[in-house]
Order: structure tokens, then C-alpha cells, then sequence
């Protein structure tokens, strides 16, 4: 069994840093990556692709450098024996749905793992046994989640230009299989509801909105400009999609947008006084589950924006170039990322309480539309509010240097 390295610090927000246990021979070699770092639905489990083929599976919180070195029950380490591009744990309990109305039922907790020769394998976590096997992807498995209603609905998006949906539930049912896009699907995203996927490709410049419900195209969120698609996430009410691209001339931008009514109700730019903006390139976003706080990462830091007060509340890693993904725990408090070299970092949270005015909005906005809340006979700031068209409409995050 492979071991991991843990190594607990305490400067500014950092908790924790797990090393691989093999050291690249060039920095940011390939094979090395972690592109995935999950935690579990209850925030008892963490999984990291840590390079070469390996997931490691590790129980949170984290055990002392002696424990995680010595192994224990709820520790496993899976050979994937391929580039392990995705992870996913299944099936999610979404907090916004009322647990009568749960599709899952005692379930198995379950880690799908997307590979670079277009498998998705599952294993189930608490034996570390390979539980099966699913092909028909033709290219690397760039992304995977499940449906946040409680099912064994899980969805994939890869370099062959599709998304696949599979029903683990059926033993053998053959996946849904959503066509159109022209480039690399490279992320993708699920409503709250399990209503709406949002997906996002390499080189195309607008966001495919598909339905979950019949497994059709909906509509385009277009923009008016080339760049490269990086990520996006849904807000935990469903009525904010992040999005995250870049070009390679003018640096990146993060856009969120309306997903019923294609609006674009604030741009985050990267610095603008930078001379190499076009060498920092946002890799990747989410919205915490607690709040509204939206994290990003691109290859100068990590940071967590507080969309309700507007301001950046985390602002870390300088130290650490390339990070290529990121996951906050459910519970809030901790945000894990992963970078290009295998290494893994565990980032303190603030931990703030959101607003009776938020949760308010969260709680209508989960089951409401935009054009539902517009026709009711509110006042237009406190219709603002709830459609979050409040927001700031443009927002440039400044680099330390030149920070004003």
C-alpha cells in the first residue's frame, strides 16, 4: 500500500498539505496531476487522485502523519491502473430537498473515478472493491457527478464530445447520450433540482443548458467573444451559474449568469494592471454549500469571493503555481485544492453566517424561476434582491502588488 505524507501547518488559512507518496521527476510532469479532489456527501470521506493511476480515500477529518502513514479502516487506496481525470461520490442527498421526496434510498456509498482511456470505474468506499465497470466514452472522462436528489443517476462529460447519463440503479441500462457540441466537453454542472445540466467545452464560447428531465438541448449562453471554457458551477438555490474562461491574450473572467433568462449579472476580470495577464489562467470554480461564497482558482492564488457582501474573504497560496482544482467540504469550513505537481492543500473557510434575507432567497429561489419572482407584485429593490440583480455589475480582482 502506498503511503501519504501529511503535514500539518499553521500559517494563515493553510490546515493541512498531503504530499504523494511518489515525488515527480520534473515538476508538473505529466501523469503526476491531481485533477480531482471530492469530499463525500457527509464530510466523512475524502478522495484525491494523487497521479499515476491512484485514488487514495481517506477518512476527515484527517489523522495525524503516524495514523495516515500506518493505515486504517476507513483509509483505501484504489489502482485505477489509468490517468484518473474525474471523481464523484454517489448518491448525493441534497439539503434542499425534502426527505420524503428523496429518490435514494439506503444506498451504499459509491466513488466514480473518469480515466483517461474513457471508462468510468465505480468502487464502493467502504471496501475498496471495484463494484463495476462503465464504457462507451471514446476519449478521457474529463468530469462526473451524480444527481444531488438522492439517485444513482450519474453524469459524464468527455474529450469525445458528449454527455452520457447512467442509471447505476439498472444493472446493463444502456446511458442517455447528449450530442452537439463540436470541441471537448469539459466540464459540467446539475442544478439543485436535478433539472437543468449546464456543460462547457474547450474552445467554444458559449455554455450548453440541457434538460436532466428529457435529456434534450435546451439553449446556448452565448458570449460575443472567443475564449476558452475552463469550468462552471450552480449556486446551491440553482439560480446563479458561474462560469469560469480565459483567452490567451487578455487573461481570464469569471461571469455569472441567469440561467433562465441568459442574463450576465456581473463580471469578475482578472487583474488589469498585470503585464502577464495571459500567462494566469483560471482553472477552476465552486460555490460553497454554505452561503454565498463562490471560490476560484487560477495559477497566482486561491481565492473565495462573498457575493452577498461583495468582497473577497480568502485571498491564499501564493506559494503554490498551477492548482487545477478545488472542492469546498459540505459543511463548510474547508476548501481542499489540487495541484498540477500531486500535492493536495486543506484551506480554512471563514466560517460567516449567511443572512435571514439569504436564506430567505435561497429557500424561494430553489423551486421559483426568475420569470415566476418578476411577476409578483413586489417592490422592484426587493425583486432586485431576489434575482440577484443587486449584484455588482463588474468587479476586477487586483493581484497583491498592485492591490489599491
Amino acid at each position: 500500500m502506498s503511503k501519504v505524507s501529511l503535514i500539518v501547518t499553521e500559517p494563515q488559512d493553510l490546515i493541512a498539505e498531503l504530499k504523494p507518496a511518489h515525488h515527480p521527476r520534473l515538476y508538473g510532469s505529466a501523469g503526476c496531476e491531481t485533477w480531482s479532489v471530492r469530499f463525500s456527501p457527509d464530510g466523512s470521506y475524502f478522495a484525491w487522485s494523487m497521479g499515476h493511476g491512484i485514488v487514495r480515500l481517506l477518512s476527515w477529518p484527517l489523522t495525524s502523519k503516524d495514523s495516515a502513514e500506518a493505515g486504517c479502516s476507513k483509509e483505501k487506496t484504489l489502482n485505477c491502473k489509468q490517468m484518473v481525470w474525474a471523481l464523484a461520490f454517489g448518491p448525493c442527498l441534497s439539503t434542499r430537498v425534502h426527505a420524503l421526496h428523496q429518490n435514494g434510498r439506503d444506498h451504499e456509498l459509491l466513488l466514480a473515478a473518469g480515466l483517461n482511456n474513457g471508462v468510468i470505474q465505480v468502487w464502493v468506499v467502504s471496501t475498496g472493491n471495484l463494484r463495476f465497470t462503465l464504457s462507451g466514452h471514446q476519449a478521457p472522462v474529463r468530469d462526473l457527478l451524480f444527481t444531488p436528489n438522492g439517485s444513482l443517476t450519474l453524469v459524464s462529460a468527455s474529450r469525445d464530445k458528449t454527455l452520457r447519463i447512467w442509471d447505476l440503479a439498472k444493472k446493463g441500462a444502456s446511458p442517455h447520450v447528449l450530442r452537439g457540441p463540436d470541441y471537448w466537453v469539459f466540464r459540467c454542472s446539475i442544478s439543485p433540482d436535478s433539472s437543468v445540466i449546464a456543460s462547457v467545452c474547450n474552445l467554444d464560447s458559449k455554455v450548453y443548458l440541457w434538460s436532466l428531465r428529457s435529456y434534450t438541448f435546451m439553449r446556448h449562453l452565448t458570449y460575443d467573444h472567443e475564449r476558452t471554457m475552463a469550468s462552471c458551477d450552480f449556486s446551491q438555490d440553482g439560480a446563479l451559474l458561474a462560469i469560469a474562461s480565459y483567452h490567451s491574450t487578455t487573461g481570464w473572467w469569471l461571469d455569472l449568469w441567469d440561467p433562465y433568462t441568459a442574463d450576465v449579472l456581473t463580471r469578475v476580470e482578472d487583474c488589469e494592471v498585470c503585464a502577464y495577464r495571459s500567462d494566469n489562467l483560471l482553472t477552476s470554480l465552486s460555490f460553497s454549500p454554505v452561503g454565498l461564497l463562490l471560490a476560484f482558482k487560477d495559477y497566482r492564488a486561491l481565492r473565495i469571493w462573498d457575493v452577498e457582501r461583495d468582497k473577497l474573504v480568502t485571498d491564499t497560496d501564493y506559494n503554490r503555481a498551477s492548482g487545477v482544482c478545488c472542492a469546498f467540504h459540505p459543511h463548510g469550513g474547508v476548501i481542499a485544492t489540487g495541484c498540477r505537481d500531486g500535492h493536495v492543500k486543506f484551506w480554512r473557510v471563514p466560517r460567516l453566517v449567511p443572512s435571514l434575507k439569504h436564506l430567505c432567497r435561497t429557500a424561494l429561489r430553489f423551486s421559483i424561476s426568475t420569470y415566476q419572482v418578476e411577476a409578483l407584485p413586489l417592490p422592484k429593490k426587493i425583486l432586485d434582491y431576489l434575482t440577484y440583480r443587486n449584484i455588482p455589475k463588474q468587479k476586477i480582482v487586483y493581484c497583491k502588488e498592485h492591490r489599491r
